[in-house]
């Protein structure tokens, strides 16, 4: 048999996955890639130790799995969109990498808008300019960091840097590029009088060529080959920005059906052959298959606001014998009917999406509450930020007959019935995977080498979609209630965030 290998940057972690030709998960070896965050607002973590992570990942699911590496017949990579990681002019990291829940550079968006450049540009770039692109990130590196942004040779998005590791080879992936704010688009070319708008003209000389997600990006190098494990001249593909990857492995391959992915962020997306403009929707980029654009809605509202409270507020639960910490955890949620808690929480602690400096936070909290209504509200919480988000997107479009569901979130049966309940919709999964941004990428490299055409025939063979979980009409009710009184709270406070200005 012969395998295709998978790397996934997310925000936090590295995850490595090797799949057989029938979209099999066959191994998974992950590690994690710790952030730092020097002052508030701020996220970095050490791109040479990103690097080493990487290979430690690669040689530990081809040991963990046995499969030779010369079964390998191809690797892409994809992870977290936005942030920036700068290659030097010196051969080295120009800098610590940024990930994409650093928001030093907010006032750069709302100083475009104020000024006017924003609506001048807006019909190339198709999109909201955010403080975690590389856009705003240079921006500020080159009012605050001028050294470091004269030493930049190549700007890089995580997994081009990753690639660029692996082969030695230059390239920027289309889908990680327009989502940027570097690019044109509507008319899928980078435009140096845009970037001379943006008062970054000098960046036009740091991008490297554009490739899309299934093209060769060049072959493991025999120095990678030996950190990795891997043979040199394995042929490494283009990949592609998670959130293609997840809907790509998701079998989004047509514009009928709409995805939500709740990781860090909330990604909430579908697939159209023209940009959406001039509406509520925020971004429009470039999608992993040629021809299409993504349509998305997104903001780092998703289950890591999870991660965080069992880091910081719930080392005390006794969880019993022969469960898992996230299976009591549900439990627990569980344990309280939705019209019986009237806490709220906005998932609010990497991001917004209703201020550029809201902050999260339990509303509604007396003494009568317990550590299982803030649980409960962390979870509606962020089921209601997903909701707003596709909100928008059926402002625009007709609804599916049902919303695909990606991301850690899909791990709890309690957490995808929400989803249904909250939207109204029902829900779909896919089966025998649980590392779908790997996925993704294991069929980008399909595509690269020639196993599969394309990705609609890749997901023909590499990917199962479960049966629909349906909405219980009832709780629904409930949900949409409650959903008013999340956004009553959200707008309620939009006034009083300047405070925390920073």
């Amino acid at each position: 048999m012969t395998y295709l290998l998978g790397l996934d940057n997310g925000g936090t972690v590295c995850k490595a996955a090797l799949f057989d030709l029938d979209g099999c998960e066959v191994a998974v070896f992950s590690e994690q890639s710790p952030v730092h965050t020097p002052k508030p607002g701020y996220t970095e973590r050490d791109m040479e130790a990103l690097w080493l992570t990487n290979c430690a990942c690669i040689k530990g699911v081809l040991e963990k799995s046995g499969i030779a590496p010369e079964k390998v017949l191809g690797l892409a990579v994809g992870g977290h969109g936005k942030g920036l990681y700068a290659w030097g002019k010196d051969g080295k990291p120009a800098y610590n990498g940024i990930v994409s829940t650093d928001n030093r550079a907010w006032r750069y968006p709302e100083n475009w808008k104020k000024s006017g450049v924003f609506d001048s540009l807006y019909p190339q770039l198709c999109q909201q300019l955010l403080p975690c692109q590389q856009a705003s990130i240079l921006a500020w590196m080159k009012d605050h960091d001028r050294a470091v942004y004269d030493n930049i040779q190549w700007v890089f998005s995580v997994k081009d840097y990753i690639r660029f590791r692996l082969t030695d080879e230059a390239y920027y992936e289309v889908t990680d590029l327009s989502s940027s704010g570097l690019m044109d688009v509507k008319n899928n070319k980078v435009d140096p009088h845009l970037l001379s708008a943006l008062g970054i003209g000098e960046v036009y000389e740091k991008l490297a060529p554009q490739r899309y997600s299934s093209e060769i990006c060049g072959a493991v190098t025999k120095e990678a080959a030996a950190l990795t494990g891997l043979i040199a001249g394995t042929p490494v593909a283009a990949g592609m920005f998670d959130i293609d990857a997840c809907a790509i492995a998701m079998d989004i391959t047509n514009n009928e059906n709409i995805c939500t992915i709740t990781g860090t962020w909330s990604i909430n997306e579908f697939i159209s052959k023209t940009p959406v403009v001039g509406t509520q929707i925020a971004m429009n980029s470039l999608y992993a298959i040629p021809g299409y654009y993504l349509i998305e809605e997104c903001s780092a509202t998703g289950a890591g606001n999870l991660e965080w409270m069992i880091e910081n507020l719930i080392g005390g639960i006794s969880v019993p014998e022969g469960k898992s910490l996230y299976d009591h955890i549900n439990e627990l949620v569980d344990s309280i009917e939705p019209q019986n808690s009237d806490v709220f929480y906005l998932p609010f602690l990497y991001g917004s999406n209703a201020h550029p400096l809201a902050k999260a936070g339990f509303i509604g909290l007396t003494s009568y509450h317990t550590l299982l209504d803030m649980l409960r509200a962390v979870y509606e919480g962020v089921a209601y930020s997903a909701k707003s988000h596709i909100d928008k997107l059926l402002s625009v479009r007709e609804p599916p007959q049902a919303i695909r569901m990606g991301g850690g979130a899909v791990r709890s049966p309690l957490w995808v019935q929400m989803f249904a309940d909250v939207l109204g919709l029902p829900i779909e999964t896919v089966t025998g995977v649980n590392e779908l941004g790997a996925l993704g990428c294991a069929m980008s490299a399909a595509v690269s080498v020639g196993i599969y055409k394309d990705y609609s025939e890749a997901a023909g063979h590499m990917v199962r979609i479960s049966p629909p979980v349906y909405p219980d009409e009832k709780k629904s009710l409930i949900y949409a209630e409650k959903y008013r009184k999340y956004n009553a709270v959200k707008s309620a406070l939009d006034r009083v965030w300047g405070e925390f200005e920073v």
